[in-house]
């Protein structure tokens, strides 16, 4: 098994709907915003070859969204998804597997592209499955008033119609060497993968945990549906990720890439931050 990290590019949120209730006095120590209180934010995806399949977990903003969708995002860096996946010598076209953690624009907007002539949507990556699970797409095609704009019917409606989709289940049996977290508190059945390599647990932290300055647990999202729910669960996870020494692998983290946590007399803290080449 080789790991590869593919960043698709950076976009910008308000600080305060990125860290909910907590002061900004307290959550712009680790995240300074600029002078419209936005933020920097990765979209961070992970690559991973396992034998015949080369499985990418989430894709990214995409670049079929107008320019009046985007503004409000404010999409910046001089990376982006084709040109990461080149620089380790992939294209789209060998993507076996695409595996999305969640259905929001962000983590999933690159799955679906314009055709040439921009008359209507193909796949990105044609010889790919794409993989969610059945309670996260009803949610996500049926959505509730507050998720509604993060759902982009364009970025997920053409999967099914193209014969792309297929759904993991709770036990996992589609995917050797990956286990998978279900939570509910950012959105419903967002998969959270854990990944065993080299006798590591490296985890895909996608929404449950952006970035390092999210780690005290009354730091959560204003986006969470279900925020007490996320307390919870991110509670639960943190224990056990300093127990057991997983590898954080951060999506959203606009300067740490991968991190540690550990136990401490006010909780689990951050522990050691490095890039994912450090422990390949």
């Amino acid at each position: 098994m080789q790991l590869y990290t593919i960043e698709t590019g950076y976009f910008k949120l308000d600080g305060g709907a990125m860290f909910g209730v907590v002061p900004k006095v307290l959550w712009s120590r680790t995240n300074p915003p600029d002078n419209n209180n936005l933020c920097s934010w990765a979209m961070r995806s992970l690559l991973i070859e396992d034998g015949n399949r080369l499985i990418l977990i989430d894709n990214g903003i995409g670049d079929k969204q107008d320019d009046n969708f985007l503004k409000h995002y404010y999409l910046h860096g001089d990376v982006n998804l084709h040109q990461s996946l080149k620089n380790h010598g992939f294209t789209a076209e060998d993507i076996t597997d695409v595996f999305l953690t969640h259905l929001h624009f962000d983590h999933c907007g690159g799955s679906v592209k314009w055709n040439a002539d921009r008359s209507s949507y193909e796949m990105t990556f044609k010889n790919a499955r794409y993989w969610s699970n059945k309670d996260h797409w009803q949610w996500a095609t049926q959505p509730n008033n507050r998720e509604k704009a993060s759902f982009l019917k364009e970025n997920i409606l053409p999967i099914q119609e193209a014969g792309y989709l297929s759904f993991i289940e709770k036990e996992n049996k589609e995917f050797n060497n990956i286990d998978i977290l279900f939570v509910d508190g950012h959105t419903d059945a967002q998969m959270i993968p854990h990944i065993r390599y080299k006798g590591k647990t490296i985890v895909f932290m996608a929404d449950l945990l952006p970035s390092t300055g999210h780690i005290p647990l009354p730091y959560v999202m204003g986006y969470d549906t279900r925020p007490l729910l996320t307390l919870d669960e991110k509670g639960k996870f943190l224990k056990q990720a300093a127990d057991e020494n997983f590898i954080l692998y951060l999506q959203h983290d606009n300067y740490n890439e991968c991190c540690t946590v550990k136990h401490t007399e006010k909780g689990v803290r951050l522990d050691e931050t490095f890039s994912l080449r450090e422990i390949l």
